[in-house]
């Protein structure tokens, strides 16, 4: 499939997704509600294939959250860069794809340790780089640490 083909199979499956390109790769916007069946159909349909999860993160944007997903057919040798859209920072929650990609699994807890979003139904969600008794989320935009500031 090349990128137009993508778009139209994703705009077929989520109308108000929104498409981007002039980067490395296509990247396609969807709103978070919608991650679990995309997700799915993008594995499942012999189409698109989209087997190979090869990075999840996260961005904080000033009004929302973002989880950032790049996808690989490793049959159809096609990529693109999946962007679900938590209309919220505060509590931002999405649900997992690790039972779509198991490579989702550890992406996921390092996302939840470092953004605070949490990530429903996951099988092991809890901190992976951070002590237990760690506060806050350190990659945010709005995190606070006296301790650690860098005086210029």
């Amino acid at each position: 499939m090349n990128n137009e083909e993508i778009k139209q199979f994703i705009l077929d499956h989520v109308a108000e997704a929104e498409c981007m390109e002039g980067s490395q790769f296509l990247q396609v916007t969807i709103p978070a509600e919608k991650i679990l069946s995309l997700a799915s159909e993008l594995k499942a349909n012999p189409n698109t294939s989209f087997d190979y999860l090869f990075c999840l993160t996260a961005v904080d944007r000033p009004d929302h959250m973002e989880v950032v997903y790049h996808l690989k057919s490793t049959t159809h040798n096609h990529q693109f860069v999946l962007k679900a859209k938590i209309n919220t920072r505060e509590n931002p929650e999405i649900e997992t794809v690790c039972h779509i990609w198991r490579t989702a699994e550890l992406h996921e807890r390092e996302a939840y340790d470092l953004f605070g979003i949490k990530f429903l139904n996951h099988p092991d969600l809890r901190r992976l780089l951070l002590t237990d008794d760690w506060e806050g989320w350190p990659m945010r935009k709005d995190y606070d640490d006296p301790i650690n500031m860098i005086a210029y």
